[in-house]
């Protein structure tokens, strides 16, 4: 439902011929690289072919997208320079991996294409059948407000709020995606999101730039203050988000986002070589970091800029200046900011640049997701006997079908939290259990087939830090519901380690079960 109040916006026509003009270039491109296609090696890892500096490229590309800037902004205009411990976070991990190759040096040098084909590898041909279910499930449902925040953004940046015309818009945007993505797979995928990621890297940037100085610095510094007190600051404050909900950042926008989430470790299995894999991760932290900040910065100055006006105020705010409670509310801020304070011309390009970025996210997940499933679930299940022809056929179709499937659940879901709290729970479903596996598997050679099974089962049960699951369940009434999604959390990544490790001493695997792949 739209809200009563509507702000303005700078968007014009000439805006729009720029977002077409730049849309065209971006699938034709991505069109052009069906020639270069002729294996499955080719379309889910680009024939391992990555080098440093495309690497880099193509992992910040597909991770910086719109989506990415929606909830990481969100986030700032409601948690202040808090938030910024996500960036920090998301900084610190995958330097560490980089620098020591941790759980990624060892995938690449096991060869495989996917994460369940390395547990085929390692365990067995049946986890990873179940490995690849839960991680193509879970991969789905995390995709699954993408195209509400797509909606969100072009509705409050262009000032199109005919529902109609906004789900045409980003339909449009899919079957472009669609288009790119089923022809050219992995090698359309880098091109694309190299072009992204300069074109929106640039454009944050000057956009932070730009809203800062016409902010002003001590205005925003004390109206974060007055807004959200010490725990604008200090996430350990008392009204803060704690030390539990930073630490469960840390894992899974540290560690899960850089080393276990499918399509960034997919670039690693798409390096060259190790050391191209270790070098992508070094350089790439500074550009994990700079993705949740940048636009944890422009949704902090969304908060000063409409705190200060009477209408901004009471479209985003409470009767006593409190941040409202409605998550779809919030997450119109910031788009609604730029809207204000952007001229015609730059308007445009910034638009053209996030809605490439929503592309460029949507062509990574939709390849890694059909590919997981048409690899790791499909083709185990057939005896591994499928024709290339016929898995590249499928993967296409599986293509199409997630996206069928996202329209329709993007227009369902009733999003009752913080994105970002979404998307770390739907990861965690899948991540749970995966980082149980992939720590256990590659550095305990005890580890058991049996283990792998009860690892991946217990890591599901992370899909009750939803909003909705709670109500379902009456956990809604017992926890803080910011606290419990790093409780719920912790608790199911913290019982897939201890069921792996029972299950691996009680039940051990046989040598004829581990050559069962």
């Amino acid at each position: 439902m739209d809200d009563p109040i509507q702000l303005g916006t700078n968007f014009t026509a000439w805006d729009w011929v720029i977002v077409a003009v730049y849309l065209s270039g971006s699938v034709a491109i991505g069109l052009y690289a069906n020639r270069y296609i002729r294996d499955m090696a080719d379309y889910i890892v680009a024939g391992r072919s990555l080098r440093s500096f495309i690497s880099i490229a193509t992992m910040l590309g597909s991770e910086v997208g719109l989506v990415t800037v929606m909830y990481t902004s969100q986030k700032g205009f409601t948690s202040g320079f808090s938030a910024f411990h996500i960036g920090v976070c998301a900084g610190i991990v995958p330097l560490f991996i980089g620098l020591t190759g941790f759980i990624v040096v060892p995938l690449r040098e096991a060869g495989v294409k996917t994460i369940p084909e390395y547990y085929g590898q390692r365990f067995s041909k049946g986890v990873r059948i179940l490995g690849g279910f839960i991680l193509a499930a879970a991969g789905v449902l995390n995709m699954g407000v993408f195209l509400k925040a797509g909606a969100i953004f072009v509705t409050a940046l262009t000032g199109l709020h005919d529902p109609v015309i906004v789900n045409v818009v980003m339909t449009l945007l899919i079957v472009l995606v669609l288009v790119y993505t089923v022809l050219g797979g992995m090698v359309s995928v880098v091109i694309t999101d190299y072009i992204q990621f300069v074109v929106l890297s640039v454009a944050l940037l000057l956009t932070a730039v730009f809203a800062a100085r016409q902010l002003g610095w001590e205005q925003i510094v004390d109206t974060v203050e007055t807004v959200h007190g010490e725990a604008g600051f200090n996430p350990f404050a008392e009204d803060g988000v704690g030390w539990t909900y930073v630490l469960w950042n840390f894992f899974v926008f540290g560690l899960v986002s850089s080393a276990v989430w499918p399509t960034a470790v997919i670039r690693a299995c798409a390096a060259e070589s190790p050391q191209v894999v270790r070098r992508l991760y070094t350089f790439s932290s500074i550009g994990f970091m700079t993705r949740f900040i940048l636009p944890q910065f422009l949704g902090i100055c969304a908060l000063v800029y409409f705190f200060q006006d009477d209408v901004g105020r009471e479209l985003f705010f409470g009767a006593e200046g409190h941040v409202a409670d409605d998550p779809n509310v919030t997450l119109k801020a910031m788009p609604s900011f730029l809207a204000q304070i952007l001229p015609t011309g730059a308007i445009g390009i910034v638009c053209a640049g996030m809605l490439a970025a929503f592309m460029s996210t949507h062509d990574s997940y939709l390849l890694c997701w059909a590919s997981v499933f048409v690899e790791d679930v499909v083709n185990p299940l057939m005896g591994g006997k499928l024709t290339t022809r016929t898995r590249l056929t499928l993967a296409r179709v599986w293509i199409v079908m997630i996206a069928v499937f996202l329209l329709i659940w993007s227009l369902w879901y009733p999003l009752g939290q913080d994105m970002l709290d979404y998307l770390s729970v739907t990861g965690a479903v899948y991540a749970s259990g995966a980082f149980a596996l992939l720590l256990f598997g590659l550095y305990w050679k005890r580890a058991s087939s049996v283990g792998a099974y009860l690892g991946l089962i217990a890591g599901a049960f992370a899909v009750l830090g939803l909003k909705p699951v709670q109500r379902m369940v009456g956990l809604g009434e017992l926890l803080d519901f910011q606290q419990s999604v790093a409780v719920l959390g912790f608790s199911s990544v913290g019982l897939s380690l201890v069921l792996l490790v029972l299950g691996s001493l009680l039940f051990p695997d046989s040598p004829a079960t581990r050559k069962e792949s």
